[in-house]
């Protein structure tokens, strides 16, 4: 393979023949020919974000699922989200004073095993709650890195399917300042990793948030490694022309993926993304951005940023590419999607070597997550696309607390400047110095008071909404 042209008929076959094919304790089934989606571990939620005193929702795989504390066990508990009395979504139900998760619909409660423990309206003569039919169908959990994952696969392959975390982080758990983050993206798993693992997008599309047009050179990706597990690149040259050094990538199948870069200006960074698979056309997108600083300010700097804070500026960035990656994948899909990628994609160079090794790793495994016969719902407007409110806000924990504080502390200063307002022309009235000077110091507190709240208004509609124009695309 030349420096400059990656083939695209054959480029499956040709990618095997010229990386190290390695077998490695995975994911996604028996099966050597197949990657089965459902014998995966996701995570679901970052611990932090979740709720022991109530239950939380969530979609694995078009599959609607029940978080729960179980504090009788002392551990996370997943369940399909169906009582098996009259199908209600246990999920609108709460956690009992037993510790037992209990539906809204009649009471029935379930223990941490998916145990019917209690059916209010049974006769003392009766026991219904020991037949298996009143059971819930429960799915492993382990909780890794700071994550919550749930395994939607047969429960005896649970303990021997490894949990996909980031090996770097493990083997130093404690060296490292994270900045996590997540969001729901309205396009698939795959579309997700297909975008994360191209590191060619970052100064064109990010151009004025991470990224700058001005660091834009030839890219000779070459992978070192692969096979059902996923696969393993370098980019010697590295990011901004060289001048930040050689870079790793590694892809663990189905949806994690980080790069590896070290530099002696900044130390070690990681990029962290995990896809997890709600349903066709939607994902939860976990990022993580783990750093080893060559200095002790910006590690300091960065744990005093609020999370809240982060998140937003996280947000922007990934609205640089959330409305064209919505469509892309719906143009795909009408091409053929990843079985026909080589005549959709016009793949000229290596720097689309680990997009075509991705799409190649999709066909040569039968790796489609949902049914080749379902197809992508319509497309989302702009508006929807953009809303950061259901998609981030009221599922993060701290996002959803700074915005009820934001809401209220407008609504305070909101009531201060009314009073001034309506206590001035009283002031008026008093003529003398010392009313003149209460008169122009209340004056000054009304208009930044009104500044302030204009300021915090501004600050709460970015808990709801990104902006339409990305900053790429702004004049100047």
């Amino acid at each position: 393979m030349s420096n400059s042209v990656l083939p695209q008929e054959g480029s499956q076959q040709q990618l095997a023949s010229q990386t190290k094919v390695v077998q490695k304790d995975s994911a996604g089934g028996l099966d050597p020919d197949r990657f089965d989606w459902q014998e995966v571990w996701y995570p679901v939620c970052y611990i932090e974000d979740l709720n022991k005193s109530q239950p939380t929702r969530f979609t694995l795989l078009e599959q609607d699922i029940v978080l729960w504390w179980d504090k009788n066990e002392q551990t996370w508990r997943a369940f399909i989200d169906q009582c098996p009395h009259r199908l209600a979504p246990l999920s609108e139900g709460r956690i009992n004073h037993q510790g037992w998760l209990e539906c809204p619909y009649h009471g029935w409660a379930f223990s941490g095993t998916g145990k019917c423990e209690l059916i209010p309206q049974q006769t003392q003569q009766t026991k219904a709650e020991v037949s298996q039919r009143a059971c819930v169908a429960t799915l492993a959990t382990a909780v890794r890195q700071g994550m919550l994952f749930v395994y939607p696969g047969r429960a005896e392959n649970a303990a021997k399917t490894k949990v996909p975390i980031v090996e770097p982080l493990e083997l130093d758990p404690d060296g490292w300042i994270c900045l996590n983050t997540f969001r729901d993206v309205p396009y698939d798993a795959l579309t997700l990793m297909e975008n994360v693992l191209d590191t060619s997008h970052i100064p064109y599309t990010h151009h004025r948030t991470v990224g700058n047009r001005a660091n834009v050179s030839p890219i000779d990706l070459e992978i070192i490694e692969s096979g059902k597990w996923g696969f393993k690149g370098t980019w010697a040259e590295g990011p901004r022309k060289g001048t930040l050094g050689r870079q790793d990538t590694t892809f663990i199948a189905p949806g994690l993926m980080w790069h590896d870069l070290t530099s002696k200006q900044y130390g070690r960074t990681l990029t962290v993304v995990y896809a997890t698979p709600i349903r066709k056309g939607e994902c939860r997108l976990f990022a993580r951005f783990p750093f080893k600083f060559s200095s002790i300010l910006p590690g300091l700097f960065l744990k005093l940023t609020p999370r809240w804070y982060a998140h937003i500026g996280q947000n922007r960035v990934l609205e640089d590419d959330q409305i064209f990656l919505h469509y892309q994948e719906r143009y795909l899909e009408k091409l053929g999607g990843s079985a026909n990628f080589t005549k959709a994609f016009y793949l000229p160079t290596k720097a689309d070597l680990f997009v075509s090794g991705l799409r190649s790793w999709v066909n040569q495994y039968k790796a489609e997550p949902f049914k080749e016969v379902e197809c992508l719902p319509p497309p989302l407007s702009k508006e929807v696309l953009l809303d950061r409110y259901h998609s981030h806000t009221k599922k993060c924990a701290s996002c959803r607390t700074a915005l009820a504080q934001v809401q209220r502390l407008r609504v305070g200063v909101a009531v201060l400047v009314a009073l001034i307002w309506g206590l001035l022309p009283l002031l008026m009235l008093i003529p003398n110095q010392i009313s003149i000077i209460t008169i122009v110091v209340s004056s000054l507190v009304m208009i930044i008071g009104l500044l302030i709240w204009l300021g915090l208004g501004k600050l709460e509609q970015q808990f709801y909404q990104g902006g339409e124009i990305p900053p790429r695309n702004l004049p100047g």
